[in-house]
């Protein structure tokens, strides 16, 4: 996941995620609380993902360098 920071910039705050500045918002726990909720769910995408690629189809075929 990126580093996300919030700034202050006049009255307002920008959300950036690196350098790159993704939202600007008037309320600092409401841009804390948003870039909390966009992590989880992140995180919540990516997981399901990473259990269907490590799945792995048994075999049929012997290892031969196994058998005496």
């Amino acid at each position: 996941m990126k580093i996300y920071s919030i700034v202050r910039i006049g009255n307002e705050y920008v959300v950036q995620a690196g350098e790159k500045s993704i939202l600007k918002i008037a309320s600092r726990r409401r841009a804390a609380r948003l870039v909390t909720e966009a992590a989880e769910l992140l995180q919540s995408q990516a997981a399901p993902q990473c259990s269907r690629q490590t799945q792995v189809e048994p075999s049929v075929a012997p290892d031969l360098s196994k058998v005496p």
